[in-house]
């Protein structure tokens, strides 16, 4: 079985990635040159008046968020935010101020108004889930301006004009027209599905209705379609301000605040995967676990081979995002398996490509900084008759403590030509919880009911 499974790149729009499932990812560097899709989208098209009026109402509550080098004026990231409160409170991204959340001790936080006026910020609240950060500006003589937001009994309707704020590349403000699309199908948490081109530099500004109240947070973009954009509905940034409005500055690294939410995270997860259970009759001689398509996303391929080889057949299904932490992304879980057929190739050959199909799995670590080495274990495991090889391998999170990503591979052993392997991957779970999860994906393993 092959390992170098195709992941697609959801940009986070202040330039970091997480990726989904699909083609080849990209890491690019803290403050990146725009890729192609980003750097057309710097051309920003002609705005509608109504685009115009929703600017014009809403720029004195814009502001951008610098992440600067502590005692030094160099920044190294940009995002975008905006005021909530006379007071002086802010949302943005969470990936926007990750790194002066985790490292304190080496960045500050500032904030820049569409007029130029530069300010430090205080970091209140973070909600990693959803990727939002609550942060509070110091007190000044005349109360801030701040957006309201859009009432909650007034939902969007599939097509209706919203218009996205932010600054683009680092080059200024802007609006950019777009439409209301509904929530993105198969998401574990909610995203709106936003028709319009978010550039680099815009995560964490707000997405507005007609008549200037927020309705989302700008969040992500696709870079393998044109005006395929997310955002964060408005509801998470309410609860989080009504959380943290009146909370202390966070002084030291948040590590401890991320750990304790992808820990509720990875136990909705594992319920949520259990209770949805596997669809049936996926292979004509064996029940092989493929998950239903709630928040996860299938694929197959199948390839007959043209020269009296191996012929095999393919299924991966993965989430579509992954949870941001900072330094790496986690709380996602994947599955596939490869059907073999053999019996053009005889006995011998074919145990020989099974076993180096096997043998070829990777289990990689983020690295040596944030994850133990895979500590594995192999076993044989009878399945009502079924003889199944088992490794089962576990990597230890060192900045969250009690975590781990956890991958098992299968292989049936029943045939002398043919078979199934299959792989199961586990990222930022309890010991407990990957436990739970490996003997729900191997009960799943049998005969198939036609036999």
């Amino acid at each position: 079985m092959n390992d170098s499974r195709g992941w697609s790149v959801l940009v986070l729009v202040a330039g970091l990635t997480v990726a989904t499932p699909g083609a080849a990812q990209s890491v690019p560097p803290p403050v990146p040159p725009p890729a192609p899709a980003a750097a057309a989208s710097a051309v920003l098209p002609p705005v509608s008046l109504s685009a115009r009026k929703v600017y014009e109402q809403a720029r004195s509550q814009l502001v951008q968020i610098r992440t600067v080098l502590k005692g030094q004026a160099s920044q190294t990231s940009v995002g975008s935010g905006f005021v909530v409160s006379t007071d002086g409170h802010i949302v943005t991204n969470y990936h926007v101020v990750s790194e002066a959340a985790l490292h304190p001790e080496r960045h500050d936080l500032v904030y820049v108004t569409a007029d130029g006026k530069e300010a430090p910020v205080q970091l209140l609240m973070i909600d990693v889930l959803h990727d939002l950060a609550l942060l509070k500006a110091a007190p000044r003589e005349q109360p801030f301006e701040a957006l309201s937001f859009r009432p909650p009994g007034q939902p969007l309707g599939q097509g209706e004009r919203m218009y996205s704020l932010g600054n683009p590349l680092d080059v200024g403000f802007a609006v950019i027209e777009g439409n209301y699309n509904g929530l993105v199908e198969r998401s574990f948490y909610p995203q709106i599905f936003f028709a319009g081109s978010l550039s680099g530099g815009m995560s964490g500004g707000p997405a507005l209705d007609q008549e200037g109240r927020v309705i989302g947070i700008n969040v992500a973009r696709r870079v393998d379609g044109e005006q395929v954009s997310f955002l964060v509905p408005a509801e998470f940034a309410v609860a989080l301000i009504k959380r943290g409005r009146a909370a202390e500055p966070i002084k030291a690294s948040v590590w401890p605040v991320v750990a304790q939410q992808l820990t509720a995270h990875q136990e909705v997860l594992t319920d949520r995967f259990v209770q949805q259970g596997f669809k049936p009759a996926t292979h004509a001689r064996y029940s092989v676990p493929v998950p239903v398509d709630r928040f996860m996303r299938c694929w197959g391929t199948s390839q007959t081979s043209q020269t009296g080889g191996l012929d095999f057949e393919r299924s991966d299904c993965a989430m579509d995002t992954r949870i941001f932490v900072g330094e790496f992304t986690t709380g996602a879980l994947r599955t596939g398996h490869e059907s073999y057929d053999g019996r053009k190739l005889g006995a011998m050959r074919f145990a020989q490509r099974y076993s180096a199909s096997f043998e070829n799995e990777s289990f990689r670590r983020l690295s040596s900084e944030h994850q133990t080495k895979p500590r594995c274990h192999e076993d044989y495991v009878d399945r009502n008759g079924l003889p199944l090889r088992v490794v089962v391998c576990l990597r230890a999170y060192k900045k969250v403590p009690k975590l781990y990503d956890a991958s098992v591979l299968v292989a049936t052993l029943d045939q002398p030509a043919s078979g199934v392997q299959g792989r199961f991957d586990m990222q930022g779970v309890s010991y407990s919880n990957a436990m739970r999860l490996t003997r729900h994906y191997l009960e799943a393993y049998g005969w198939a009911r036609s036999r």
